[in-house]
């Protein structure tokens, strides 16, 4: 019996080894080509997302282009199997400066689009998007209270946005949106960089993929493994919601 045992042995590594080295080889295609988390360092998309919000992102949803691979090979230029993103998804992008980082706001102009602040409006080709009073959001970390409004895009997405003070970019020039760009923005309107500032036009080639699911949410932004902290900054109202 022991010898048996002894014989076998070095085949059950083997096996093993095969078993977790195919593991990863599945993790990192998933990750690759479907699906990539992501987590949410500051609050402006409050209050759709909140600092401390874990992600899926399915990278899918766009196409892919050189930004989809980890380190981003210069494989190719432009995308393959390409969609457009929409009106009002919410997506992942490489910071055009600086594509080494990541950044998620929501599509707001098209190729083509003019956009422009007026008064802390939104106006999409010189119409306003409806804009009505949505009550007070708390913020569960700082305890701040500020307006909330809800938008109205004209595909008809709606979304909550914040509206905390007095801010440069409540009024801007008209942005003519360049083909193959897109115009994106923080749902937290005064307390976002985005195409209004630094960001500018986002390049399609730069998407990486669209938020779908909150799968964890945590209070603090502590990292989901501090199970120490656990249910006391759980958001467990938040877990599994769809964008």
């Amino acid at each position: 019996m022991s010898e048996e045992k002894i014989e076998n042995k070095p085949g059950a590594i083997g096996e093993t080894i095969s078993v977790v080295v195919q593991a990863l080889l599945l993790a990192v295609i998933l990750r690759t080509l479907l699906f990539q988390p992501f987590s949410i360092p500051s609050g402006s998309m409050k209050d759709t997302l909140l600092v401390g919000d874990y992600l899926f992102v399915s990278k899918f949803s766009y196409g892919y282009s050189k930004h989809s691979l980890p380190f981003a090979p210069d494989l190719f230029s432009g995308r393959i199997w390409s969609d457009e993103p929409e009106r009002g998804d919410i997506a992942v992008f490489k910071f055009p400066p600086n594509p080494n980082i990541d950044y998620i706001k929501r599509v707001i102009g098209l190729p083509g689009d003019r956009i422009q602040m007026i008064d802390s409006v939104l106006y999409i080709n010189g119409t306003a998007v409806k804009r009505e009073r949505a009550g007070l959001f708390t913020d569960d970390e700082t305890g701040q209270i500020v307006q909330s409004y809800k938008e109205t895009l004209p595909n008809g997405i709606t979304y909550s946005t914040l509206d905390v003070n007095l801010s440069s970019t409540d009024n801007t020039r008209v942005f003519e949106v360049p083909e193959g760009h897109y115009f994106m923005m923080g749902d937290n309107r005064d307390n976002s960089s985005d195409s209004r500032l630094s960001v500018g036009f986002v390049p399609l080639e730069n998407f990486v993929g669209k938020a779908n699911v909150i799968f964890f949410s945590i209070r603090n932004g502590k990292h989901p493994l501090a199970v120490w902290e656990w249910p006391s900054n759980l958001r467990i109202d938040r877990l599994f919601t769809g964008l």
